[in-house]
């Protein structure tokens, strides 16, 4: 095909699909989709999540109102409701989401199980890959090929290495590591590789080269990220629930996070696998068949998403055309409009990924998400979108908008002060016409909403403990009572640390793009390291000013001592993100230990082994590849 590197070209015989862009202007159903039954089962579920965060919301714009006076709201108290409100609502359906949860894991909803009989399907295993480390990919890909020749089964599978890396001397080696891999595999085991000369589109642009070329062949197709591993039982699981039910174009799977070494890396494990569970049992139920896509470890019906995902370009500010960067969330909703249903079965257990390893990689991580995610309002208003499909859309972008509102919540609490006397506010002149009448809040009233939205942030934490028994295996999978209670306050109180933190960083993500200065899409640093403190007080000094000035305002007897924690953390900004990427060594490596660490799944050992012999052998002078 054109754009396609020769020097090493090891793929099967073209097998083309067409795949229209689609148009986000008019309606599209695929003809090919089945027709749905209504999914009653699932409305039980959405009024469980949402009837208690609205209702509890409601409850507190009421009180809050109400404490403003009865001669009507000024503007600024509208605001100040409105933006504790917007946030108060988030939190709590967090929280009602994982209540929804742990009803359904307390055996109210059985597990998913597939809905047909189960015909072979011919699977292929799609893992692209920019600039990444040659041995700890196919390490990955040998593990799970070898899992699956030995699983046996129906299905054909074959994994795809489709390359889009600029680096040649990291293009060299890949190469040599693809060829020494098929080498070594067993009979029966299929690795097919090609290079593109052009990124063109970049992962989206990948993905549906491999669809316009190969496609028509393929039954199904399972996306990988570059860190992804899966066991040779949930691909088959997945492949099966596929199978069973002719109206699913995707089925998302619940990777866990393995693999975390480091401080903020293991508490960003610990927390999924132990909150995880709930949450995402909750949001499955009340989605139903019209779940959400995360861009891999998931598998699609190649030919659904041909006829229904193309992304064409979207106009983006000052009229540049810009390509979709989280096409994820777009291509479910564009799935679910031409009428596939996209699942999500949390349930299948051995899907995994890895998790930056430092608070500096996982900000950069998180920008890239943020400038892709806010290109979502852009689409709120597109032609034939379902309800579910928009809302997973705003909620994405939600996440990071959420951070300025906290931030301006954060402002507005320390100006308020501690009572009339001290307030920064009662600084402006009562002379003066213009003055705008600001929000009375009392200390106590004050104090109540800030000791509220910690409560509630907190909430998911501790239900989510009930889902431990209740997901199977218990305390004693994550080494024991004590061990678990330790590792759990223990991430409880990193937690409370870095999110100040992360709100800032969040924050300025959001201003960068709003001012159009986030620009490109650089691959994600899976190692981590350590940074200079230059780079530390360069990339936090925000935070840390923030910080001294809340600092002072509380020692001097104007800012509430309840946002001492906020403070605290954001004064110490710059020593968290240092630590944040220290190993944890001795006895402290058993902290924030998941299940997957103190009973490691075969899969993980064996990719563990073979990027160690690949690493090896890439490491010795240069194997250039055949001609």
């Amino acid at each position: 095909m054109d754009g396609v590197n020769r020097d090493l070209f090891l793929m099967p015989a073209e097998s083309p699909l067409a795949m229209p862009a689609q148009s986000f202007r008019a309606d599209f159903r695929d003809g090919a989709a089945p027709e749905m039954a209504p999914g009653k089962q699932v409305v039980p579920w959405r009024l469980l999540a949402f009837g208690p965060a609205l209702a509890m919301t409601g409850a507190l714009i009421w009180i809050m109102v109400g404490w403003f006076g009865g001669d009507g709201l000024s503007w600024l108290e509208g605001v100040l409701v409105a933006l504790i409100a917007f946030n108060f609502f988030w939190i709590t359906l967090s929280v009602s989401t994982v209540l929804t949860g742990l009803a359904r894991l307390a055996g109210a909803a059985p597990a998913e199980a597939p809905r047909g009989p189960v015909k072979p399907l011919k699977v292929a295993l799609l893992m692209p890959v920019y600039n990444e480390v040659p041995w700890y990919v196919l390490g990955s890909a040998r593990s799970m090929l070898e899992e699956l020749l030995k699983r046996g089964g129906g299905h054909e599978y074959a994994l795809f290495i489709l390359s889009d890396t600029r680096d040649g001397a990291i293009a060299a080696k890949e190469q040599a590591a693809v060829q020494a891999v098929r080498a070594t595999l067993p009979e029966g085991a299929k690795l097919y590789y090609r290079r593109r000369v052009e990124n063109t589109d970049r992962k989206v642009g990948n993905i549906s080269d491999w669809v316009r070329g190969w496609g028509a062949d393929w039954d199904a197709m399972l996306t990988l990220d570059a860190d992804s591993l899966m066991t040779g039982r949930a691909i088959v699981r997945l492949t099966n629930a596929l199978s069973a039910d002719p109206s699913a174009g995707l089925i998302q799977s619940f990777p866990q996070l393995i693999g975390a070494q480091s401080v903020f890396g293991r508490m960003q494990q610990f927390a999924s696998g132990v909150y995880g569970a709930a949450l995402a049992e909750g949001i499955a139920g009340w989605c139903g068949g019209e779940g959400n896509y995360w861009g891999h470890n998931a598998i699609i019906r190649t030919r659904a998403f041909a006829a229904s995902a193309g992304l064409p370009h979207i106009r983006g500010r000052y009229g540049r055309d810009k390509l979709i960067m989280s096409h994820d969330f777009v291509e479910a909703g564009l799935l679910r409009r031409a009428g596939w249903s996209v699942r999500f079965l949390p349930r299948i257990k051995g899907s995994y990924e890895e998790t930056p390893q430092t608070l500096l990689d996982h900000v950069q991580r998180d920008r890239r998400w943020c400038q892709g995610n806010l290109q979502h309002l852009n689409l709120l208003r597109s032609k034939g979108f379902r309800t579910m499909s928009r809302f997973h859309m705003f909620h994405g972008a939600i996440g990071y908008l959420m951070s300025p509102i906290w931030f301006a919540l954060l402002v507005m609490w320390a100006l308020i002060g501690t009572s009339a006397e001290t307030s920064v506010l009662s600084y402006f002149s009562e002379t003066n016409p213009l003055r705008p009448v600001w929000p009375e809040m009392t200390e106590g009233r004050n104090v109540l909403i800030i000791v509220l939205m910690y409560s509630m942030l907190l909430a998911p934490k501790l239900l989510g403990i009930l889902s431990v028994p209740l997901a199977g295996g218990g305390f004693g999978a994550f080494g024991g009572g004590l061990r678990f209670a330790v590792s759990l306050v223990t991430e409880i109180v990193l937690s409370i640390l870095y999110a100040p933190i992360l709100m800032v960083q969040q924050m300025i993500a959001v201003f960068r793009i709003v001012l159009d200065l986030q620009h490109g899409w650089a691959p994600q640093v899976r190692d981590g390291g350590q940074y200079s403190l230059k780079t530390l007080v360069i990339a936090h000094a925000l935070e840390t000013v923030s910080g001294l000035a809340l600092t002072a305002g509380i020692v001097s007897g104007i800012v509430s001592i309840w946002l001492a924690p906020i403070a605290f953390s954001l004064v110490m900004a710059i020593p968290l993100s240092a630590i944040s990427g220290r190993t944890m060594w001795g006895r402290v490596r058993h902290w924030l230990g998941t299940k997957e660490d103190y009973r490691e799944p075969a899969v993980t050992r064996s990719a563990r082994r073979y990027r160690d012999e690949l690493k090896a052998m890439l490491e010795r002078p240069l194997i250039h590849p055949a001609e």
